[in-house]
């Protein structure tokens, strides 16, 4: 039966990710390690046992994996006749790691692989055939300190610093009320980061939580610090207990460009001078946008020549207006959190192109987004300010050793 229907593209993964480099190799190496089986499992077929692990490539066919694992071919038309196995074959993806244990005669004894929810799937061998295993995963986290300076973009220097993309992402959104990542950005600007990695039997299978950042450029030095105080309330606080969290994101795009500001220009389809009273984001068809802050959905619809139009109503009178959408994620009346994403930008209604039409209002009067300042909210103070000063002293002390560390290997 064949599975490439669901494979789709590969996934460049490398077993062993840290030998790899040291080496220089790319290519992925196989890993020898025991298996845990039943006791009827070996009693029944005793002898030499083998144990071997391939990584799932694009266009793979059940029977061409279960080839490179060297099962027999007696058993790969059993598995491809089982419907049942074939459901668990049909949860992998390029790139996951399939491990496999035979006899000296390429006797299937026990298949594992990591799947999605954090599940292990796979079947053992037994006197009557072939039985289905699904297991909670054996996780583990590791914590990983990396260090890098902006060249061109944030994630280009990401690469360069091995963090991966999703820890990248993370660092944006907790200074995106600091730093608008489409502008701000300057060549030397530096950061670290102290973040999750999980792995899956010594394997890393992918990035965790960002647990703190420091963001330099300048004179200008920005720290975060992820703290839980067990209520449901994690956040991330500068090192002093002051929250990060701002009322407004200072963009509504995680990466853009501007190709019109708050100011008079000339109307690029009526061809008149007039007021832009907002700010023009450049950005692919289908990019996410994002609430800029915690309100309730306004509008949400058609409106002459905004095209497909979202707005949220925030305290204190202000709204914010999202125009020129593709598609519309959310409907009148409904609560949207900051950084929910509302819908995808588009080139609806009077529009030459994709972009996202971004608007501030305050009791219905037109305000510059990108001059707003926005309000922080209470710091930490009293018994949870103890409790975060005493949780987070490690990572922070993470944090600057790896800062000292990087400024000694620049000079």
């Amino acid at each position: 039966m064949a599975i490439a229907c669901v494979l789709g593209a590969v996934a460049a993964i490398a077993a062993v990710e840290d030998a790899g480099r040291a080496s220089g190799r790319t290519d992925a190496q196989t890993v020898i390690s025991a298996l845990p089986l039943a006791a009827d499992v070996l009693d029944a077929w005793g002898g030499d046992r083998y144990v071997r692990e391939e990584l799932v490539r694009g266009g793979d066919t059940l029977g061409s994996l279960l080839a490179r694992l060297d099962v027999h071919p007696a058993d790969q038309a059993v598995l491809g006749r089982d419907h049942s196995q074939s459901r668990a074959f049909r949860a992998l993806r390029p790139g996951m790691s399939v491990e496999a244990e035979t006899d000296a005669n390429g006797r299937l004894l026990s298949l594992r692989f990591l799947a999605a929810r954090d599940l292990v799937l796979g079947f053992d061998r037994s006197p009557s055939g072939f039985s289905l295993v699904e297991e909670p995963a054996n996780l583990e986290r590791h914590v990983v300190v990396r260090s890098g300076r902006i060249e061109s973009t944030l994630f280009a220097a990401a690469d360069d610093a091995d963090v991966p993309d999703p820890v990248a992402t993370q660092l944006a959104e907790v200074f995106a009320g600091e730093v608008d990542f489409h502008r701000d950005l300057r060549r030397g600007d530096r950061f670290t980061v102290v973040f999750e990695r999980i792995l899956h039997e010594g394997r890393p299978v992918r990035s965790g939580r960002l647990l703190a950042a420091s963001f330099e450029s300048g004179k200008r030095t920005l720290r975060a610090v992820w703290f839980d105080d067990g209520e449901g309330r994690g956040s991330y606080y500068a090192p002093d207990g002051r929250t990060l969290r701002k009322s407004f994101l200072r963009s509504p795009l995680e990466f853009s460009r501007i190709t019109s500001g708050f100011s008079m220009r000339l109307h690029p389809i009526l061809n008149t001078w007039r007021q832009h009273n907002g700010v023009d984001y450049a950005a692919p068809t289908g990019t996410k946008v994002r609430a800029v802050g915690d309100g309730t959905v306004d509008f949400a619809g058609v409106q002459s020549g905004y095209g497909n139009v979202v707005v949220l109503r925030h305290p204190s009178g202000v709204t914010t207006h999202y125009a020129h959408l593709s598609a519309i994620h959310v409907r009148k009346g409904e609560r949207v959190a900051q950084a929910g994403t509302i819908g995808l930008v588009g080139a609806t209604g009077w529009a030459t192109g994709p972009h996202l039409h971004f608007e501030l209002r305050v009791n219905n009067e037109y305000r510059n987004p990108l001059a707003m300042t926005p309000p922080e909210a209470e710091p930490l103070s009293g018994q949870r300010l103890a409790v975060f000063r005493s949780a987070t002293s490690g990572v922070t002390q993470q944090l600057g050793l790896a800062r000292e560390l990087t400024l000694a290997a620049l000079e």
